[in-house]
């Protein structure tokens, strides 16, 4: 999420501390800064806030706590501090929730009814407040609902009333599921199908959809410069319902998020209470009263941990006065009888469920940092060997002997037993039944630019998951590129059954791949003591691959006898200027007292595509050079 200092710095008295204290303060505590951003004399910092936060921290309300919990520095103000009430009744609206909405799906719907407002451009703080988050500016009501969001979290949507319908002078509204093939024309004028899954909000005079809940309003009702009468919907919406539709639908906004994570029913009347404050300040007009419809209102749990499972978890040494000190920070009541602290969270905090949440709390905001490192305790025991992973450490280690690579495929195919609900695409809708064909492919990829990996010939492997008969099991597969006078893929599989213990006869010997069960190696192989003490890696540093195509030229010459090869590479080298990549001697023999070698060479560059003309005035300086020492290129 997107925090301006400028709007953060609203929150305290006491001006804020550099933004790389403010940024490690976060990061070391709470969430971590992916960026700070300079617009003109504001920072905006990129705080990425985890998901068991959304429900809190999507706000600057939320970031502004943290910091003043983690810095010791007190709120000037806290909106979430007093607990609105809401006895002005809105004669002029009726709201209802279905009863299959009911419960999971819409938890509380507030609905605020507001006359006489004038609809026009907003403040230029407000309007600068939005620039940072990303939003532009449409008119002072519909600005007004987006500050509060961000300020504190709560999606809030306007309704232009003049734009429902009315019976005997009320407004009804309702939420429900919708039917399927209603349609609703959007604010961003995208008509949208809606189905059964959807959540959406009604105007039950006219039986017409008019939002759909927790993601976007409707235009017919949207809000306009000749809007006079509004109103302000503040809900509570199911999570999953919200993220399915927003999915379903391809629309996903600010709102949706917020909901997607989950907020709490709470939250609601509270965001109703600062956005009407806000548009009555900006547009004007007088507040007629609200409909709050809260079938079951939430209760706040206690958690209880002693300070003992605390020390014992964390590895410290906290007293109890450290321990209240960090609950009363962070504004949880708590009782403390004897070891035990009986803590009742804050109501925005959904994320306070068990003593081991309570213990993170603690954890992080006394600062890891400032936990002293305990050596761990000596094991005795050796550990236990597990089957599948020593099975598998012991094919990898032989293969890898043998000059295979290790492959990763994608476990959808274009056929299989097994279908998939949320397919990745049109055509791979299968769990994989087999690796045979994934590796097939893997080895013709790999084939045409064997060159690139100076490789005679190809050889690959893999190790992984395939659904057959309901059942998920393991296999291994080989691949092999089929070279004259090379060894093919059945003689390295015998050679790996013959050296385990495998009995086994391949169904097909004549292609290119073979596959086996896994289970075969397990049951064949004997477990020992501990693990086989395997060859560590031989690769000293990874170095980056180029994504453009190589340039293969191929130069063959006649030497003097005694001439090394590895004088002619190195002549090669240093003429053939920096996009030669790769030079591999692939052919040498003597006759009448000289001797012959032929390269391939391989050229390539990281940053674009090379042309013929590049390889060719490159094979130029080569040649020349190669002459110049008297020897005779072919």
């Amino acid at each position: 999420m997107k925090i301006s200092r400028n709007w953060l710095q609203t929150y305290f008295d006491k001006p804020l501390p550099t933004d790389e204290e403010i940024s490690e303060a976060l990061t070391f505590h709470v969430f971590e800064i992916d960026g700070i951003e300079k617009h003109q004399n504001d920072s905006v910092f990129d705080v990425k806030v985890t998901p068991n936060r959304g429900h809190d921290c999507l706000s600057y309300r939320g970031i502004a706590k943290e910091l003043s919990i983690i810095l010791r520095i007190p709120l000037k103000q806290d909106p979430l501090a007093i607990r609105p009430q809401f006895e002005q009744v809105a004669d002029a609206i009726s709201v209802s929730i279905d009863s299959s909405a009911n419960g999971p799906l819409c938890r509380r719907y507030i609905a605020g009814h507001i006359i006489g407002v004038t609809v026009g451009p907003s403040p230029d703080w407000l309007v600068e407040r939005l620039a940072t988050m990303g939003q532009r500016s449409i008119n002072n009501v519909v600005d007004a609902t987006n500050f509060v969001m961000f300020n504190i979290g709560q999606p809030l949507h306007a309704f232009d009333a003049a734009c429902l319908g009315e019976k005997d002078g009320v407004y009804q509204i309702l939420v429900r599921t919708a039917r399927e093939g209603e349609r609703l024309l959007a604010l961003d004028d995208n008509e949208h199908m809606l189905t059964s899954s959807n959540l959406i909000i009604v105007d039950d005079t006219i039986h017409s959809p008019v939002g759909i809940a927790g993601i976007k309003g409707g235009k017919p009702a949207g809000i306009n410069e000749y809007t006079t009468n509004i109103i302000i919907e503040s809900a509570n919406f199911s999570g999953p319902s919200v993220r399915k539709t927003a999915q379903e639908l391809k629309l996903r906004t600010d709102a949706s998020s917020r909901f997607e994570q989950e907020i709490s029913p709470e939250l609601a009347a509270y965001g109703m209470r600062a956005v009407v404050e806000l548009i009555l300040e900006l547009a004007g007009g007088s507040c007629k009263g609200y409909v709050d419809v809260y079938p079951t209102p939430v209760t706040l749990s206690a958690v209880s941990v002693s300070r003992t499972q605390i020390n014992e978890a964390l590895g410290t040494q906290l007293t109890s006065e450290n321990i209240t000190d960090i609950f009363s920070r962070l504004g949880f009541a708590h009782l403390e009888s004897g070891d035990t602290f009986t803590v009742t969270p804050s109501f925005e905090r959904l994320d306070i469920i068990i003593p081991e949440d309570l213990i993170e709390e603690v954890g992080r905001i006394t600062g890891y940092d400032a936990i002293v490192g305990v050596e761990l305790p000596y094991i005795a025991t050796s550990p236990a060997i597990n089957h599948s992973f020593y099975t598998i450490e012991h094919i990898r280690s032989f293969l890898v002997e043998r000059g295979f690579s290790e492959v990763y495929t994608s476990v959808f195919a274009e056929t299989g037993e097994q279908v998939i609900l949320n397919k990745v695409d049109g055509v791979r809708q299968y769990l994989r039944d087999s690796l045979t064909e994934g590796v097939v492919e893997a080895l013709g990829r790999n084939v045409r630019i064997k060159d690139v990996l100076g490789l005679n010939q190809v050889k690959i492997f893999e190790i992984g998951t395939v659904w057959r008969g309901g059942i998920e099991t393991m296999a291994l597969a080989l691949a092999v590129e089929q070279v004259k006078k090379n060894t093919d893929v059945m003689t390295y599989m015998r050679e790996l059954c013959d050296g385990a213990g495998v009995v086994w006869e391949a169904v097909d010997t004549s292609g290119t791949a073979l596959e086996i069960p896994l289970e075969l190696f397990e049951q064949a192989l004997i477990l020992t003591e501990q693990y086989d003490d395997l060859p560590l890696s031989t690769t000293e540093r990874y170095t980056s691959f180029s994504k453009y195509p190589a340039i293969i030229r191929d130069v063959a010459l006649w030497c003097p006898a005694g001439t090394s090869a590895d004088d002619v590479q190195k002549e090669i080298t240093t003429h053939a200027g920096t996009l030669l990549v790769r030079t591999t001697l692939f052919d040498q023999f003597e006759k009448d007292g000289r001797i012959s070698y032929a390269f391939r060479l391989v050229f390539q560059s990281m940053d674009r595509t090379l042309l013929d003309e590049d390889a060719h005035t490159h094979m130029e300086s080569i040649t020349l050079s190669l002459m110049v020492r008297g020897w005779e290129v072919r």
